[in-house]
C-alpha cells in the first residue's frame, strides 16, 4: 500500500494524538499519509481514488459516516477503535500496530458487507436518496403517537404495521438498534434483510428476514409527523403518503480484516459481557481468549 488516509474524530481527544502517532508510524515505513477530521457533510479534500486504504479513529459512528466517502471508491476501512462499543473496529489503541503492519504486508482478507439504498417518495417526485451501512428507521416524531406504515415486498403487500417505529436493517445493523427492538442476530456474511417494527402495536410483532434482491416498499400513514433516518445520522421529515423505497445498494462495504472470518461471534459475546474461559476447546484447540 502507497496512499493511506487517516480520518479522525474531532470530538474524541484521542483520536488527534493517535492520529499523529500513526501518521509517523506509516512515514517510518515509506508509506504516505493524509489526514482529514470531517463532520457530518463536510467533504474530504483528500484523492480518495488514489488512496489504498483509510483508518477510521474512533468508534462505530465514525465508520459509518466513513463508509458514506470510501464505498464509491471501493477503498476498504481499517479502524481504530478509540469510541465507547467498536464493533466494526479492527484493532485498539494498544494492538493495531501489529494488525497495521500485517494489513501493510498484504496479510489481510476483505471483507464486503452488505448496504442499503433507500429513497423518499413524495407525490411521484424523489426527494432524497439515502445510503446507510446500519439500518433505516422510520417512525414517530416528539408525539407518542402510533404511524400506520404499509409494508410491500417485490410490490406484493405484507402487513401494515402500527407502531412507533420500522426499522430494516442490513446484518451490521442487526447488532444496534433492531437488536435493542428484538430482532436476530446476523452475521456480517449473510446478505438479507432485517425488517423489525418497533413496539407494534396490534399488528404483527415479529421481525422479517427478506433476500438480498427484496424491493421493500413502506408507505407512511399518520396525521402528524414522522422522519426517515439513516444510520441515525441524517435525517428528513416524512409527510403521510410518502414512500421509502429501500433496496440492495450497488457497491459493499469493504473492510480490511486480519482476524480469523469468525471474529464476529468472539466479538459479540464480548460485547455482551459473555465469554467462557473455563471451557475445553477441545484437542488441538486454542483457548478462548
Amino acid at each position: 500500500m502507497n496512499r493511506v488516509g487517516i480520518l479522525q474524530q474531532p470530538r474524541i481527544h484521542e483520536s488527534a494524538a493517535l492520529g499523529d502517532e500513526v501518521r509517523r508510524w506509516l512515514a517510518e515505513r515509506g508509506v504516505a499519509s493524509w489526514t482529514a477530521a470531517p463532520w457530518d457533510d463536510e467533504p474530504i479534500a483528500a484523492p480518495l481514488n488514489e488512496t489504498d486504504l483509510v483508518i477510521v479513529l474512533g468508534g462505530d459512528g465514525s465508520t459509518l459516516r466513513a463508509a458514506r466517502w470510501t464505498v464509491p471508491f471501493n477503498v476498504p476501512i481499517f479502524g481504530i477503535n478509540v469510541g465507547r462499543v467498536g464493533f466494526l473496529s479492527e484493532a485498539t489503541p494498544e494492538s493495531w500496530r501489529d494488525k497495521l503492519a500485517r494489513v501493510l504486508e498484504g496479510d489481510f482478507w476483505l471483507e464486503r458487507r452488505l448496504l442499503l439504498h433507500a429513497e423518499l417518495w413524495r407525490d411521484n417526485g424523489l426527494v432524497q436518496p439515502f445510503m446507510a451501512l446500519n439500518e433505516v428507521v422510520i417512525g414517530r416524531g416528539a408525539q407518542a403517537r402510533v404511524i400506520r406504515l404499509h409494508l410491500r415486498v417485490d410490490d406484493d403487500l405484507v402487513t401494515t404495521y402500527i407502531a412507533d417505529a420500522l426499522i430494516v436493517a442490513t446484518p451490521t445493523g442487526s447488532t444496534a438498534y433492531a437488536m435493542a427492538a428484538g430482532g436476530p442476530l446476523l452475521p456480517p456474511q449473510l446478505q438479507n434483510f432485517v425488517v423489525v417494527p418497533v413496539a407494534a402495536h396490534l399488528s404483527l410483532n415479529r421481525p422479517l428476514v427478506l433476500h438480498e434482491n427484496a424491493r421493500i416498499a413502506i408507505q407512511v400513514d399518520m396525521s402528524h409527523e414522522a422522519y426517515l433516518t439513516a444510520d441515525g445520522q441524517k435525517s428528513v421529515n416524512v409527510e403521510s403518503g410518502d414512500t421509502v423505497v429501500i433496496t440492495k445498494h450497488e457497491q459493499p462495504c469493504l473492510f480490511a480484516r486480519v482476524e480469523s472470518t469468525g471474529f464476529f461471534y468472539r466479538r459479540l459475546m464480548g460485547r455482551l459481557g459473555f465469554s467462557w474461559p473455563h471451557l475445553d476447546p477441545g484437542p488441538g484447540r486454542p483457548a478462548t481468549p
